[in-house]
């Protein structure tokens, strides 16, 4: 066990293949009906946007709420395209991620100034602008949304139901988590963690502060852009101003802090337990503000840490445990 746990960190990429092939088998094992092949989808789509906002809050410390802005951005570009161009997700979604990252570009230069709420109030009016513009322009389908919009095809297969399109968004999902642990381990990683415990001491030691900061928040955009585009091509490919209000940043922010700052994997957790009690409370519509910021209260009280902090202490506890036990021997 130890051994392939070493070849494991030694070439990580090996442990998304191990992944691909077993989620690729829960359908046909697990599934029941459609319904949970499109949940699955939800989910998949929701840790894409989980990813890239823990790298711009949970390693860079940016205080953002605008990021269902963002995402927003990404359904509405491959929207539009598909909309006025007829072009399938394999355009729209690298469309949409470079778009969004113009975007990101935006929402990074109030940070240089701001911090903290100032810079949060900042970031959810940024994302409320752009949800606004979208409902009152005729070019983005106003208050009707956009309908129809195509589901891919490969190999001659259209992915146009949610047992198909299963996967198509699961491997998109496995390649972004890929994406930001290998960002998040480089030294890019570690500066935008210099960033979050000390910007002075961060510049202090040559990081350069700002252009992190811009990085942290188009990379960010870019993960928002991509699940944005994957959910626009979502069956039955329908998409409207109503599915990026403040309810759902909310959730997004559920996701990451109940998930734990800083921990790709906890965020991965936080974004399955949150897309399911979301699924679940969606009779409750009227309450599932209350009930997701109370989450958001209750865990940075209780569980400072997240899923993420009682994983690592876990393993910390284990490593200890075990040291102890060599040391009596």
């Amino acid at each position: 066990m130890e051994k392939f746990k070493e070849i494991i960190r030694q070439y990580p990429f090996l442990g998304f293949i191990i992944a691909f092939f077993i989620l690729m088998a829960i359908p046909s094992i697990f599934f029941t009906d459609l319904y949970q092949s499109h949940l699955s989808s939800l989910i998949f789509i929701n840790i894409i946007v989980a990813a890239g906002l823990n790298i711009v809050k949970g390693y860079c410390g940016q205080v953002t709420v605008g990021h269902v802005g963002l995402y927003a951005v990404g359904s509405y570009t491959a929207g539009c395209m598909f909309m006025y161009l007829g072009a399938s997700l394999w355009i729209t979604l690298p469309i949409a991620i470079l778009v969004t990252g113009l975007f990101g570009v935006a929402f990074a230069i109030p940070s240089f100034r701001l911090e903290g709420p100032y810079l949060a109030l900042a970031t959810l009016g940024g994302g409320e602008a752009i949800r606004l513009f979208i409902e009152n322009g005729e070019f983005f389908g106003s208050t009707y949304g956009i309908s129809s919009i195509s589901q891919p095809e490969l190999f001659g297969i259209t992915f146009d139901t949610p047992d198909k399109y299963y996967y198509i968004s699961m491997p998109i999902m496995l390649i972004a988590i890929y994406f930001s642990f290998s960002v998040l381990r480089s030294s890019i990683g570690r500066a935008f963690m210099a960033v979050r415990e000390d910007p002075i001491s961060a510049a202090a030691s040559g990081i350069n502060v700002k252009k992190h900061k811009m990085l942290a928040f188009i990379l960010s955009a870019m993960f928002a852009g991509a699940a944005g585009a994957v959910y626009a091509h979502l069956p039955p490919g329908y998409i409207h101003p109503n599915n990026y209000t403040v309810i759902e940043m909310v959730t997004f922010l559920a996701m990451v802090v109940f998930g734990g700052l800083g921990h790709i994997w906890g965020g991965i957790i936080g974004a399955v337990i949150i897309t399911i009690v979301y699924d679940l409370t969606r009779p409750l519509y009227e309450y599932q503000l209350f009930i997701f910021g109370l989450t958001i209260v209750l865990t940075i009280l209780f569980m400072p840490k997240g899923i993420g902090g009682f994983i690592d202490k876990y393993f910390i506890d284990r490593r200890f445990k075990k040291k102890q036990g060599v040391a009596s021997k």
